[in-house]
């Protein structure tokens, strides 16, 4: 017999799974930050791909806020 999770729950569970998708994209992002911070050529395309790749991470997190959630317009 399957337990049903109430809006409450799996909304719980959705924000411990979110929550990771935000802390990479942090990190990725910081990451590309600081090898655009160093002084080569090379590294700061480098760093700035990394930059660029962790706000699609981010884009991703929000998609599937979106998609998951049906927010209330005031």
């Amino acid at each position: 017999m399957k337990r049903r999770l109430t809006k409450k729950e799996e909304f719980d569970i959705m924000k411990l799974v979110l929550d990771k998708f935000l802390l990479l994209g942090v990190f990725i992002m910081g990451y590309g930050f600081w090898k655009m911070v160093e002084y080569t050529y090379t590294d700061l395309w480098m760093g700035l791909l990394i930059l660029i790749s962790g706000a699609i991470v981010l884009v991703i997190f929000m998609m599937l806020l979106v998609r998951e959630y049906e927010f209330i317009k005031r």
